[in-house]
């Protein structure tokens, strides 16, 4: 098969690591592959991307998200592929526009449990003129299903045409290659250090995070912040207010995660909801107690194996670490179950679903 991937950018982000770990695996299944950035700028996951699956062909169209210029060079690309597999927001409609014109077989995937254009009026009228034009609609978590659900109306008139079409995949990551990475020797503190890998952006919640490291000594805890994005001021005005410049760490973007994840004692996911995080299978598959916020998107996963505390609390949250650092048989029974947990959401499991649902649209 002939499989285009289509995505906002390579930045750095969950659905774009992801599209980076799938392009060799389909490769080496047989497929030709190929990925579309609406902002084709040079980043550390397209270098990675080439380096690891250079057969895979990248068409950067520009430097926007929003261009309609962009359905046009859609149309030319995607008549060359059999299957069309969109992300994000952006490239899910423009393909749906394009395919008028080409014919293909579209796919897309669903990576949160909400965004904003489900409370904008007109944005979800245009939502649902897209959705039923996909022949399959791809979930990341089973609550990111029942919210897509409930949001198209099964009952409502055309959208309930695409019901059968949505289905349930989860997100997976390459276990083994957290779990056995080395730590870093630069990086070794003789502190109880606290990591959390997001970017900076409203979606997630390092201000819970910093405001939690604030009850905790510095002279005994320190928290690394992996990413980068629009609100590195806000957050850094943060840590300069609340005096904790030597306690927490902007780490900055990252392309030895698994590494910084191993060298860390404990992996926090503080945020406002997900789809089904990759962060937080990253962190349990390198055999470290997982934390996270009590919200849609990560108690699937997370609740009987990591740890929950309440959105937005943090003084559970550093209630939670201490408790880590006090009790270290507590902490090897947690760290165990988020290994035990991370091992299935196997990345592996993942490619022969998505693998199962393409070949289901060519017949």
């Amino acid at each position: 098969m002939k499989i285009l991937h289509v995505i906002t950018s390579l930045h750095t982000g969950g659905a774009e690591t992801l599209i980076v770990n799938l392009m060799p695996r389909f490769k080496a299944l047989g497929h030709k592959v190929g990925v579309v950035l609406f902002n084709g700028e040079r980043t550390a996951l397209m270098e990675r991307l080439e380096r690891e699956c250079p057969e895979c062909r990248i068409y950067k169209l520009g430097y926007s998200y929003y261009n309609p210029c962009y359905i046009i060079k859609l149309i030319r690309i995607m008549r060359k592929y059999d299957i069309i597999h969109t992300h994000n927001s952006s490239p899910q409609f423009y393909a749906a526009i394009a395919n008028l014109f080409c014919h293909k077989k579209l796919v897309t995937t669903e990576h949160n449990t909400n965004n904003r254009k489900r409370n904008n009026r007109i944005l979800s009228i245009l939502d649902k003129w897209m959705y039923p034009r996909y022949h399959k609609i791809i979930c990341i978590s089973n609550q990111a299903e029942v919210n897509l659900r409930k949001y198209l109306g099964e009952n409502n008139g055309s959208a309930n045409d695409n019901v059968n079409a949505i289905c349930t995949i989860n997100n997976g990551v390459d276990v083994e290659l957290f779990h056995n990475a080395e730590p870093l020797k630069d990086f070794q503190t003789d502190k109880f250090v606290v990591v959390m890998v997001a970017g900076f952006r409203p979606q997630k919640d390092q201000d819970t995070f910093i405001k939690a490291m604030s009850l905790l000594s510095s002279d005994q805890y320190e928290a690394w912040l992996v990413g980068d994005g629009e609100r590195r001021t806000s957050l850094q005005l943060m840590v300069d207010n609340l005096r904790l410049q030597e306690q927490v760490k902007f780490i900055g973007l990252r392309t030895d995660v698994p590494n910084i994840l191993k060298t860390a004692d404990v992996v926090v996911m503080s945020t406002h909801y997900e789809g089904l995080s990759l962060s937080n299978i990253e962190g349990m598959a390198a055999g470290k107690p997982f934390v996270a916020s009590d919200v849609e998107g990560i108690y699937e996963v997370t609740q009987g194996y990591g740890l929950l505390f309440p959105h937005g609390d943090e003084k559970a949250l550093a209630e939670i670490i201490t408790k880590l650092h006090e009790d270290p048989i507590y902490y090897q029974q947690v760290a165990q179950r988020c290994y035990n947990r991370a091992k299935m959401f196997d990345i592996a499991k993942m490619v022969e679903r998505y693998e199962k649902v393409y070949l289901e649209q060519e017949y």
